[in-house]
């Protein structure tokens, strides 16, 4: 099955412009764009044919050449990652069985996120998406919470039922938890914002209007949920990394902390 990384990359974020190109400093003191390290966790991922990085921003496609990496230009319309996959798709040589869209903020994705993601699609052929979900530790739930209580958007939350179908995902805390101690294991679940779509679910995708919720959180996944697809979650484990996206300025001291007690994700 030829599995492609698509790595989508804008240069016009709301709230951080600019973000793919901004600089984190690496354990040895030297510094890497957020754009080349989100591609060297994507090549540390096994099973992969080929990783490209889908932008329409002309700065982003330099700084991704000048490192060696793989370029796919789409248009400046898309409105998020997997429009932007859809498009990178169309201006592939050869379309893939396996395309996985791979966020560009989150260089901390660990390769077995991504690889327990590929064996599931593997495993069941008539599933057209899925998405990974953490299970958070208290940090992690103290970061969510920290980020709310301090008017920042931060990192999603998913709620799916016994079978791992999503039921929900937010920039909320979901579920809630009251107050009092925080309950072991925690209950709430990090959305890992890594996808894996069959080259179809993608073409369905761009057919449908953004609906009303995918509107109001800003999560693109909400479009397959509102149109009643089934997207299917599949648990990882950290394996005692801490795993968080650069979504904010402030993220930047907290992801260059977690690159200091790993050395080897730089």
């Amino acid at each position: 099955m030829k599995t492609v990384i698509v790595i989508p990359a804008r240069h016009a974020s709301t709230r951080y412009p600019g973000k793919p190109l901004v600089t984190l400093r690496q354990p040895d003191g030297s510094a890497k764009s957020l754009i080349r390290m989100s591609w060297e966790a994507a090549r540390r991922v096994a099973g992969v044919d080929e990783v490209h990085v889908a932008t329409d921003d002309d700065r982003i496609a330099r700084a991704v050449e000048d490192f060696g990496g793989s370029v796919l230009m789409t248009p400046e319309s898309c409105a998020n990652g997997t429009e932007r996959c859809a498009a990178a798709l169309e201006g592939m040589e050869a379309e893939p069985d396996l395309v996985v869209n791979f966020q560009g903020d989150a260089p901390l994705t660990p390769p077995w996120f991504v690889e327990a993601l590929i064996e599931a699609m593997r495993a069941e052929p008539g599933m057209a998406m899925a998405t990974p979900v953490l299970r958070c530790d208290a940090e992690t739930y103290e970061a969510f919470v920290e980020d709310r209580r301090s008017g920042r958007v931060g990192g999603t939350t998913a709620v799916f039922d016994r079978e791992m179908r999503a039921l929900y995902f937010s920039k909320e805390v979901l579920p809630y938890i009251g107050p009092g101690a925080l309950p072991d294991p925690v209950p709430v679940f990090h959305h890992v914002g890594v996808y894996a779509y069959r080259p179809d679910a993608l073409r369905d995708y761009t057919a449908r209007p953004a609906g009303v919720l995918e509107t109001l959180e800003g999560l693109e996944q909400l479009r397959f949920l509102e149109a009643g697809l089934p997207v299917r979650c599949v648990e990882v484990e950290a394996r005692g990394r801490l795993f968080w996206e650069l979504n904010n300025p402030a993220d930047v001291a907290r992801i260059e902390a977690a690159l200091a007690r790993n050395p080897e994700v730089s």
